[in-house]
């Protein structure tokens, strides 16, 4: 089974290479932008049967800072 973890930082938090990629992409011509954030994107491989609650505390444990990161989970 496959589980996709998106990890993002908080609204609250500043993203300064989502800043950087935002006024690239300005500069390139994309003037209908409005703003950019970036994050990331964790695929693990699980045993079949395992628990989206038990995914989460992975993130919780290690893949997502809970101070500044909040994430979300999809399993495939």
């Amino acid at each position: 089974m496959r589980a996709r973890v998106f990890v993002t930082l908080r609204k609250a938090v500043l993203d300064p290479q989502g800043q950087a990629v935002g006024q690239a992409l300005r500069t390139l011509g994309f003037s209908e932008l409005k703003d950019a954030r970036l994050g990331k994107l964790v695929e693990l491989e699980v045993a079949d049967g395992t628990s989206k609650a038990r995914i989460e505390e992975m993130c919780k444990k290690l893949l997502a800072n809970p101070v500044i990161e909040d994430f979300s989970v999809e399993l495939t």
